[in-house]
């Protein structure tokens, strides 16, 4: 299986080349797809300005990690909020959040709402789940997810969270459900 292997080792360095490319300046959100923001723990605390732009989910992909809390308690009874207790490290599987979060961002967007994805920095942890939402619902493969994303906003998933979404990339290839690289 070398040669898998050799393919799984161009196809994460074309990836990272992609992401590499990308200007790296970032605000604290940016809608990167219609009704669905990326952004940082900043924009996450600032309840007034998530009610300006309408935000209506949250999904924090670093709940109770540093100053990431969350909660339903926090937002209110107007705001649908969902917590992955990631760490942002290649070590770290973030697998198993990929469909539930995908879902979640997928039923917000789908009754009209608003959702607001975030995790300490807004690069990594949390742009993993949107690329992930992506592909999963949109049939986008990994390297348009992300040419999509950097359009609005800076991101740099770290190596193992690369590596996982290239792994639902080829799952999602052999069963017929996303576009081919």
């Amino acid at each position: 299986s070398r040669r898998k292997k050799d393919k799984h080792n161009l196809i994460c360095t074309s990836h990272l080349e992609v992401l590499h490319s990308a200007p790296r300046s970032c605000r604290h959100g940016d809608e990167v797809w219609p009704n669905l923001f990326l952004g940082d723990m900043f924009m996450s605390h600032d309840k007034f300005g998530l009610y300006q732009l309408g935000i209506t989910h949250v999904l924090n992909a670093s709940h109770g990690k540093l100053c990431c809390k969350g909660s339903d308690d926090f937002y209110g009874t107007t705001v649908k909020y969902y917590g992955v207790p990631a760490n942002d490290l290649p070590t770290f599987d973030l697998s198993p959040y990929f469909y539930p979060a995908a879902e979640f961002i997928h039923q917000a967007l789908t009754s009209g709402g608003k959702v607001f994805v975030h995790c300490a920095v807004g690069v990594s942890r949390s742009a993993a789940l949107v690329l992930a939402y992506l592909m999963i619902h949109h049939h986008l493969s990994l390297l348009s997810s992300i040419r999509c994303v950097q359009q609005k906003r800076w991101i740099f998933p770290n190596r193992g969270f690369l590596r996982q979404l290239i792994g639902l990339d080829q799952k999602l290839q052999d069963d017929g459900l996303n576009e081919p690289e």
